[in-house]
């Protein structure tokens, strides 16, 4: 089985390369350090499978397995991620990912991952699957932000202070600190263009017409 990893940290990708490189049934591992290059080697030789970082630089792992999937459909993915939101998991269950692995626990499960999808299998970190039961219990749970920080948000685009805003939603200002707060860690940014630039990729965007 031939395999592409594809990171843009070198030393991760170097480590994973050790992890796996004697693996039975492995007969090459690839590396890219960009999307560009990993595309580039899919065109000169396709592979059984990638193991790709979600979150890589310019494409971005999504669109980047996308293109994969429509263009090597009978390449497999295993996605490694930081993040674990519902939202996250289900964009990855939609384009027919193969494995969804958590990096803090890639040392442990990465091996059983591509054994399991080597083997015509699916394999998802033990926290993945947690979510994906709560959410299939729990639809809203997925959602990314909630109406009411849906509407601090629109407010925070506005360029309303915290002030105005708690006036406009007859909230306190302490609580629009909160949500304001709870929005850039739901998000991951720490800043208004950051934030911006997460509302136009997530569909938020239609919130602020």
């Amino acid at each position: 089985m031939k395999i592409l990893l594809v990171d843009d940290h070198r030393i991760l990708l170097d480590g994973l390369k050790f992890l796996i490189q004697n693996l039975e049934g492995i007969s090459e591992i690839q590396t890219a350090h960009r999307v560009e290059d990993a595309l580039v080697l899919l065109q000169s030789e396709p592979v059984d499978l990638i193991v790709s970082d979600i979150s890589i630089p310019e494409m971005g792992g999504i669109a980047f397995a996308q293109k994969v999937k429509k263009q090597y459909p009978q390449t497999k993915i295993i996605f490694l991620s930081m993040h674990e939101e519902p939202y996250r998991v289900k964009e990855a269950l939609s384009i027919g990912v193969e494995g969804y692995v958590l990096k803090k626990s890639a040392h442990e499960e990465l091996v059983k991952a591509l054994r399991e999808v080597c083997n015509g299998g699916m394999y998802f970190s033990l926290e993945i699957q947690k979510i994906l039961i709560q959410r299939m219990r729990f639809p809203e749970d997925e959602r990314i932000l909630t109406d009411r920080e849906k509407e601090v948000l629109t407010l925070i685009f506005e360029e309303f202070s915290n002030k105005e805003i708690g006036e406009k939603l007859h909230i306190s200002e302490r609580t629009v600190e909160t949500h304001r707060k709870n929005i850039y860690q739901k998000t991951k940014t720490n800043t208004l263009v950051g934030l911006l630039k997460f509302a136009i990729e997530n569909n938020l965007i239609s919130t602020l017409n």
